[in-house]
This record gives structure tokens, sequence and C-alpha cells, in this order.
């Protein structure tokens, strides 16, 4: 196998995902939801979304991957209109497959043009080369001289620890831009940043961040504990099997793509081979002894050094043991 070809899917389908969302909105904190999902550079789960009545006003919303400056940056483009989306989904991928700074503006500019997309910065300081290093200065500071006026928000990204969410808030304030929620979550668990709202519908949610530049984020219980904890959780959802689920997300092998024997389509590794090879079962049976309630007893007496951001822009509490309650953060841009 090529390992630097292949890429995986998380195990939940676009309609479990949105369920596991709306639960935790609705039945834990006894609130209406607004739910936007976002795949890694195609609308395909929202179109599916809204096929079916009770998820029929989804909003259109990607994961746009940008080449700039030798680096990759994402945005989160929320809310497209409907009768265009997949016009600018072709003109999204198009850049991404032979970027050009002049065309990025352009594109950009379009987008702004729409006044209830909002336009995101995703973890802005988190580098695709390697989890936890900081991001070149130079490509970020070129980047944002080139884009920040039609970006909305930063996030604040309940995947990532509190130490890179704070570095990432006193950019958005550097730039005077308000913060909103990122769940980013590749696994089972629902997001632990949320945003609240009194907006009815998406579109208006939009001109609240956009117009007001006013943004209060909740941060879920989950949010305080370690990343790599969080992370560990993640790797066992991702190579769980799930009897369950719809077909094409039961097994493990059925949700890593690799090109086939020919180097051509992407296919499951499920249809390349007749079973996993022993050595790869023997190192995910390693993995899965994560699952042992001791062995989780451990890591988390040795990991829970969380950190959670209570901002007034700037200020943090360290967490140590016990799990701390949600924490609301309020961001309004400074202009």
């Amino acid at each position: 196998m090529d390992f630097s070809r292949a890429y995986w899917t998380p195990p939940l389908s676009p309609r479990l995902a949105h369920e596991t969302e709306k639960d935790q909105i609705e039945n834990r904190l006894g609130l209406n939801s607004l739910i936007s999902l976002t795949d890694h550079d195609t609308i395909e789960a929202p179109l599916l979304l809204r096929t079916v009545a009770e998820t029929a006003k989804t909003p259109i919303s990607l994961e746009w991957s940008v080449p700039f400056g030798g680096t990759i940056f994402h945005l989160g483009v929320h809310n497209l209109p409907s009768g265009q989306a997949c016009a600018i989904m072709e003109d999204l991928a198009a850049y991404t497959r032979n970027p050009n700074d002049g065309r990025l503006c352009e594109l950009l500019a379009m987008l702004d043009a729409f006044t209830e997309v909002l336009v995101v910065f995703n973890h802005p300081l988190w580098t695709q080369k390697c989890v936890g290093v900081h991001r070149d200065a130079q490509a970020l500071d070129k980047f944002l001289t080139c884009s920040v006026q039609f970006l909305h928000a930063f996030e604040i990204n309940a995947t990532r620890s509190a130490k890179e969410n704070n570095r990432a808030a006193k950019l958005a304030e550097q730039y005077g831009r308000s913060l909103v929620s990122g769940g980013d979550r590749h696994g089972c668990m629902a997001s632990g940043a949320l945003n609240l709202t009194a907006a009815e519908t998406f579109g208006e949610f939009v001109r609240e961040i956009r117009q007001k530049q006013c943004s209060h984020v909740l941060l879920m219980p989950q949010y305080s504990e370690p990343v790599s904890i969080r992370t560990a959780r993640t790797l066992l959802d991702v190579i769980r099997n799930y009897p369950d689920n719809p077909a094409g997300f039961r097994r493990w092998d059925e949700r890593i793509f690799h090109p086939d024997a020919n180097g051509g389509a992407d296919r499951p590794i499920s249809s390349l081979w007749k079973g996993p090879p022993e050595y790869v079962e023997q190192i995910l049976g390693a993995v899965r002894l994560l699952e042992n309630a001791t062995v989780q007893r451990v890591m988390e007496s040795l990991f829970r050094r969380g950190r959670v951001i209570e901002m007034n822009r700037e200020i943090v509490i360290d967490v140590a043991g016990e799990a701390v309650p949600a924490e609301v953060v309020s961001s309004e841009a400074l202009t």
C-alpha cells in the first residue's frame, strides 16, 4: 500500500453525524439546533441530507482546501446558495487543483458577495504536514494580507489544544474578526464547541456574525479533556467495526480508500484484499487495548493536564484532575 495516497472517512454516515450533533444540542442542552456539516472539498453530504424531509434545511457547506505559499489553508464555507452550490463547488475545486493567487482573491470576493454565506478561517495555526507544528508565519501573514477582507470569522477548533486556540483567538483579535465554533471531529463524539445564538435560521446566524460581529461559543465538557485522550478516542472510533451502521460504514477497512491495483480509481481497501494482513490486525489489536477501562484510567492520570479557554479574549484557566463545566466564550470583534 502507498500510504501517501490512502485516506480514510469517518465511521458515521452524514445522517448519523447530523443526529449525533442534534442529540447533544436538543436533548442534552434543551435548545433548538442549527447544524452545518462539512467534508473536505465536497458538498455531497449536505446535498444528500437535503433530500430527506427531516434534514431538508441543512446548509450546503464544505471545508475548502486552499493551497497557498507552499502550505494548505482550510476555510469553512457555509450556507452556499442552493441554486449555485454545484457550480461554486466546481470553481473551488478547480483552484485546489491549480492554485493561483489572483484567482483566490476572485473566488473569495465572489463568496463574500453572498450575504448569507459564512467563510471561516479554520484552525489557522495547524499544518496538515505535522500535527502540532506551528504554521510558517510568513506564509500565514501573506495569506491573511491577501484574504482577510473576505474572511468573516476565525475558528475555535474543538479538536485542537487550548494553547493553540488561544493563539488563534489573539490572531483573530489582531485582524478584527469574531471567533466561531468548529467541531472538526472525525469520530463518533459530538462536537466539543458550539455557538449560541438567538437566530432561527442559519442565514440569520450568518448575518449575526458578519454584520454584528458578535459570537458566543459554548465549550462542552469534553473539550476539557487533554488532546492526547481525545485523539486516542477518535482513533478507536476509526478502527472500530459498527455492524448496525449503513453499508459502507460498518468495517474499518470499508472506510479506508486506496487506488486500485493499476493506480486508478480509489476503492475501499476491503475490496483489494480477502482480509487484513495478520500484522495489521496485530497492530490494531494493540491499539484497541486503549479501550480497556484500566488503561484509560492510567492515560487520564498521566495526561489530564488539559487547558480550557474561558475568554475574555486571552484569559486561560488551567484544568487539572476533574472535568470542568462548559464555559462560554464571548467574542466581539474590535472595529
